[in-house]
């Protein structure tokens, strides 16, 4: 039995086989998380299993997996899209106005709601991937500013305008409905979780994914091998697009309604901040910085409103009391100390001890 501190024969020690389990104990962390009483200070207002807490833990899981499939265009595919938000805008809207006009139950309006946002993945991706770089970038761009306008506009009183839409309680299942039910709320968050971590992992590990990440390193040496980045772009932008749809399905049931603020391009920079956050190209990253960023927005929110923050300076109040402020500043400062993100975080522990042990060793073997 080697001893602590020593390395097994994979190289590896005991500390860093029992950390690769880390996921499945957060895993295990979500599944009783509804029914622990514990608090939780300095994290949560409450209990996890209390609804406000249920309710921020889930809008952290979901835009952990709106993050998750946003890095299959960023860090799989190499494209930064400025529009895909507009995705997840559809599967709300789309999924709210089958319920609101046409009377269709939950889940027909979510098939049509999903059904929607990839149909006009395909139509956008199609159009947008005929240029590239800085190019694309803007075209999506373009899109979404007009999705986000149209949406502003209110066309026919369909979408509400600056109000949004509530989602018609009469058409949701009674489980769904209240704060009672919010841990049921809660279990479908976790459900698309676990959904959008499946799908990116089989498809980043498919041949289509090793061609993404060709593309993402030299796209013209991909052309050269006789393949064409196109139709497999095409594929990273319609399989994004489609799980942002269902997260947009996921976030009207767990607000209750379909609001503008999902349309604009203020939210694909914010899962933009979040990838980055949290290492883009990485498996864990983007769920971590989505988690991370929701979690922050929130407290740091009630920190901002918080007898302290009132009671400083006018030179710091002001911008204390602006939560995007302290989003801000506490992205600037994990970039600058943490380039990568927070994924990367244990290898640059680990290099920087290995890096700290060499000297000792030839210490020692000098003083032998």
């Amino acid at each position: 039995m080697p001893r602590t501190g020593e390395s097994f024969g994979d190289g590896s020690t005991p500390l860093r086989r029992a950390l690769r389990w880390w996921p499945i104990a957060l895993l295990i962390l979500f599944l009783v998380a509804p029914y622990s009483a514990l608090p939780v200070p300095g994290l949560l207002d409450g209990p996890p299993g209390s609804p406000g807490s249920l309710q921020l833990i889930a809008l952290c899981l979901l835009y952990g997996a709106l993050a998750t499939g946003y890095d299959l265009l960023l860090g799989r595919t190499g494209l930064l899209s400025f529009g895909h938000a507009l995705y997840f805008a559809a599967g709300l809207y789309c999924t709210d106005l089958a319920m609101l006009e046409l009377r269709l139950p939950l889940l027909p309006a979510a098939a049509a709601g999903i059904a929607c946002a990839t149909l006009l993945a395909v139509l956008l991706g199609a159009v947008s991937l005929r240029v590239t770089g800085i190019g694309f970038s803007m075209v999506t761009l373009a899109f979404a500013q007009a999705g986000a306008i149209l949406v502003q506009r209110n066309p026919g009183g369909l979408t509400g305008g600056e109000e949004g839409r509530a989602a018609p309680a009469d058409l949701l299942p009674p489980s769904l409905v209240g704060i009672g039910n919010t841990a049921n709320l809660y279990w479908i968050a976790l459900g698309y979780l676990v959904l959008t971590l499946a799908i990116v992992h089989v498809t980043v590990g498919s041949p289509i994914g090793r061609v993404w990440a060709g593309i993402r390193e030299n796209e013209r040496r991909v052309e050269v091998l006789g393949l064409r980045p196109y139709g497999y772009k095409l594929i990273a932008f319609v399989v994004a697009g489609a799980l942002a749809g269902a997260g947009g399905v996921v976030y009207l049931l767990l607000t209750g309604g379909a609001t503008p603020q999902a349309a604009t391009s203020d939210a694909t920079l914010a899962l933009l901040v979040m990838v980055v956050l949290g290492g883009s190209g990485t498996r864990w990253g983007p769920l971590l910085g989505g988690a991370l960023y929701t979690w922050a927005g929130h407290r740091l929110g009630d920190l901002a409103n918080s007898a302290a923050v009132a009671d400083l300076p006018a030179v710091l109040r002001v911008p204390l009391s602006q939560p995007l402020f302290l989003l801000g500043g506490l992205f600037v400062v994990v970039v600058y100390l943490l380039p990568g993100g927070l994924a990367r975080l244990p290898a640059r522990l680990r290099a920087a001890r290995a890096g700290s042990a060499v000297p000792v060793r030839i210490r020692g073997n000098e003083a032998a």
